[in-house]
């Protein structure tokens, strides 16, 4: 009985402590249905639903729509994932897997970036950026993604990769495969979920990276999602509902990857640096 009574209080706690926890994402969804003027009151669902606030927001004006805007972020977004995950996992594959010279030295280098600041290393790369011609383009958000990634995804690569069995590469060896061949069809295969893992975060953190989209694009055609939702507030008569609504539909993607690929997520987290 006193074992029931636990169990139920912890029901009702969690129960209490996940309806906090989302309740903000449910006056979001309300609001987003609201006129202006029903913002303030302390009502979550509106009385009568203003279902045009996402018809209207989607349009935004006459000559570039929200489709366009995502349309522009997804590119963006492909171009980041692909680049992340696959020199991060060629780095990764080089510290968890090869010997060389000072290899500890340096991948003691890599992880003392980590706790670099960002803010360091933004007014080098803007000027970079600068005199090569790249600014107002997609280049400065994509190109670092293309240089490994990350500390922090090499690091959780490289974990993942001490975890499996060297035996499978000396069998390899032995078949005659070549260290990239022993890295395309044997390594790279077994570290799809800490991929996942990596393209999850990189998604996600490039999506809602808004300084750096503001930093280096100033042409409306190539503005992202992000800036496209600052433009409701640059308006005179700001249309709230419009914007909850667009803001709503802002984080879409990024729920809706999580959850596809949740299993392999929670697996590449789960397994990351356990020994095999």
């Amino acid at each position: 009985m006193r074992r029931l009574r636990a169990k139920g209080f912890d029901h009702v706690f969690l129960a209490l402590f996940s309806f906090i926890m989302i309740y903000p994402v449910i006056w979001w969804v309300g609001a987003s249905l609201k006129k202006t003027s029903e913002l303030s009151l302390p009502t979550i669902w509106p009385s009568i639903p203003m279902w045009e606030n996402y018809s209207k927001g989607w349009r935004f004006s006459g000559e570039y729509t929200f489709a366009h805007f995502f349309g522009n972020t997804l590119l963006m977004e492909l171009g980041n994932v692909v680049g992340g995950v696959l020199t991060a996992a060629i780095v990764a594959y080089g510290f968890g897997r090869l010997y060389f010279g000072l290899k500890g030295f340096w991948f003691s280098i890599l992880l003392l970036t980590m706790m670099l600041p960002g803010q360091v290393t933004v007014v080098p790369q803007y000027i970079l950026f600068n005199k090569l011609g790249m600014v107002d383009s997609y280049v400065p958000l994509v190109l670092p993604h293309f240089f490994g990634g990350g500390a922090f995804f090499i690091f959780l690569l490289v974990q993942f990769i001490r975890g499996i069995p060297r035996d499978l590469d000396e069998a390899a060896k032995i078949d005659g495969a070549s260290v990239y061949g022993i890295f395309l069809r044997i390594i790279f295969p077994l570290i799809k979920p800490a991929l996942v893992t990596v393209g999850i975060f990189t998604f996600i953190w490039s999506w809602d990276d808004f300084f750096a989209q503001v930093l280096y694009l100033s042409s409306v055609e190539k503005f992202t999602v992000g800036l496209a939702l600052r433009m409701f507030i640059d308006q005179f008569d700001i249309q709230w509902g419009q914007l909850l609504a667009m803001s709503l539909l802002s984080i879409m993607p990024s729920v809706l990857i999580f959850f596809l690929a949740q299993k392999h997520f929670v697996e590449g987290i789960a397994t990351t640096g356990l020994k095999g």
